[in-house]
């Protein structure tokens, strides 16, 4: 299988990864943009289909400087990326850490972690990388289960389908700031302030009582 290759430090900043507006929240390094794609597993595919722009939401998976998207074979981007010309696509993944409410409604707004990703995608068809990829988008949900399952048999690997995108052509943008309401509206009698959102994790419940809880759960989440 092709070895994953490695990106630079950081990637190289093109005219659709650069933002128009608050280009000071915009970073195009390695790490910070892995960092966010690596906490979590939730993505918007995006792409054109039959002349009209389609988004839909699907787990994916990092290797490297690769993102894998999980698919059915009977789905249109997975039968369109199969062409030698691969599907021209958008990926956007976000996390959402506050809401930011001010005293006036136009201040309103969101922290946030984000990047988007622009390519073309491939199926994947290499049944190694495959193998690679499959394993990768469990652990992308729960690190550790791809150890701890059986894997695909081979009914089930033609009825799904992995689209790769290499991440050259990407940028990730951040809001971390505090209300900040204008000085105008400072002595308004509004609250003004942060919500913190995170994802909570509950108890897991088991189907199988007789089976005991593996290692990989009871750390989970990561």
């Amino acid at each position: 299988m092709e070895a994953h290759p490695e990106a630079p430090a950081g990637y190289a900043r093109t005219p659709r990864t650069t933002p128009t507006r608050y280009k000071d929240r915009a970073t195009w390094e390695r790490e910070a943009i892995h960092a966010i794609l690596d906490g979590t597993y939730l993505c918007h595919l995006g792409f054109v289909a039959d002349g009209a722009p389609v988004v839909l939401p699907t787990i994916y998976a990092r290797v490297g400087s690769r993102l894998y998207l999980h698919g059915s074979t009977g789905s249109r981007p997975l039968r369109a990326a199969t062409d030698e010309q691969g599907l021209r696509v958008c990926v956007t993944v976000t996390h959402v850490d506050a809401l930011v409410l001010t005293k006036s409604a136009f201040n309103h707004s969101v922290n946030f972690r984000s990047v988007v990703a622009h390519g073309t995608a491939y199926q994947v068809t290499d049944p190694e990388e495959l193998d690679v990829a499959l394993a990768a988008l469990v652990d992308q949900v729960v690190p550790g289960r791809s150890g701890e399952i059986r894997p695909a048999n081979p009914k089930e690997l033609a009825a799904t389908a992995v689209i790769r995108l290499e991440l050259d052509e990407v940028s990730a943008k951040t809001r971390a700031d505090d209300a900040n309401d204008d000085p105008a509206d400072a002595d308004l009698p509004h609250w003004s302030g942060i919500v913190p959102v995170s994802t909570v994790f509950g108890t897991p419940e088991p189907y199988d009582t007789t089976i005991p809880l593996p290692a990989h759960m009871r750390v989970f989440p990561r």
